[in-house]
């Protein structure tokens, strides 16, 4: 593992901090800060001629900020002549602009995936994309992992009878299938519309039964959390029993800690894809550790082992 160097940009550093906790080794070093005139800086410290590079850097808030610190190490690390470059992108910003629903808008998903390329990244490893077709955007590797298991697993501790998982929406209802799956219980779907380019939803419908079962609101990620808590306002009104909530990217904007706070959620389960720290902590937000799955995939990238075999 010594041709190995894992970097951290600003994003997550306690993430990369415990994916390099995982590999036993240490995390490279490197300068990444900002001038006054907002121009952002890399400098790697490390030797990484030849050796095998993965940049762990969530595209998160501050966004564009942490886009380009990634695309500027990416670039560092190519000019120092490293053998591979991996971006290791836990959340992978802009995913939600995957095609065009409406005239001259653009396609930034696809934008970010050339502007990663085109810096020099060899590999993109990542967590839970928004829409699947994301990974044709790319024209070199993309491994794509879920979270599902980790999210199941910690939902069958709990044997709760009378479950069904329910969808926050269509697009989102595959992935909430294989959670039924995986629970061995059965699914319902949210049928809602956008209201023009916001974050507001309305609910049109409900497909499936959810009358006196604990339902578990499924989707892959939680900004201003009013989509997902009027599913539970749904269900609960619809004679659910009690609602928990699961996603893998836990956003969070303050007002959402403050409307998950006065909800009727009983538990709120995400992971640490992107920080979840200060005023987004709650009693009733459980986060699993995503370190260790992105660890064992660099591993396994490293060593030439089957990264989909972690899942099968």
């Amino acid at each position: 593992m010594d041709d190995l160097k894992v970097f951290s940009g600003n994003a997550h550093p306690a993430l990369a901090q415990a994916i390099a906790d995982y590999l036993g080794m240490p995390l490279g070093r490197a300068e990444v800060f900002e001038f006054a005139n907002e121009n952002i800086f890399v400098r790697i410290l490390d030797n990484v001629r030849e050796r095998d590079t993965f940049v762990v850097q969530p595209i998160c808030s501050p966004v564009n900020r942490s886009l380009v610190e990634l695309l500027i190490m990416i670039d560092a690390l190519k000019r120092a002549s490293a053998s591979r470059i991996t971006a290791v992108v836990p959340y992978y910003g802009y995913g939600r602009t995957d095609h065009k629903d409406q005239p001259r808008v653009p396609i930034t998903a696809r934008l970010v995936a050339d502007l990663l390329t085109t810096a020099g990244a060899n590999r993109l490893l990542t967590v839970d994309l928004h829409a699947a077709q994301i990974q044709g955007f790319f024209s070199i590797p993309v491994d794509e992992l879920t979270a599902l298991t980790l999210q199941s697993d910690y939902f069958k501790k709990k044997a709760i009878s009378d479950f069904v998982v329910v969808a926050t929406d269509i697009g989102i209802s595959k992935r909430a299938r294989d959670m039924a799956a995986r629970l061995d219980v059965p699914l319902a779907i949210m049928e809602k519309r956008r209201l023009g380019n916001t974050d507001s939803t309305e609910i049109l419908n409900v497909i499936g039964d959810v009358e006196g079962k604990v339902a578990l609101a499924f989707d892959d990620e939680i900004l201003t959390g009013g989509s997902i808590l009027n599913v539970i306002n749904t269900v609960l009104d619809r004679g659910a029993k009690e609602a928990y909530i699961c996603c893998t990217h836990p956003l969070f904007t303050s007002s959402a800690i403050e409307k998950i706070d006065a909800s009727p959620v009983k538990e709120v389960v995400v992971t640490d894809t992107v920080p979840v720290t200060g005023g987004k902590k709650l009693d009733k937000i459980m986060v699993l550790p995503i370190a260790p799955l992105l660890g064992e995939a660099i591993h396994r990238i490293h060593t030439g082992i089957s990264v989909g075999a972690m899942f099968e």
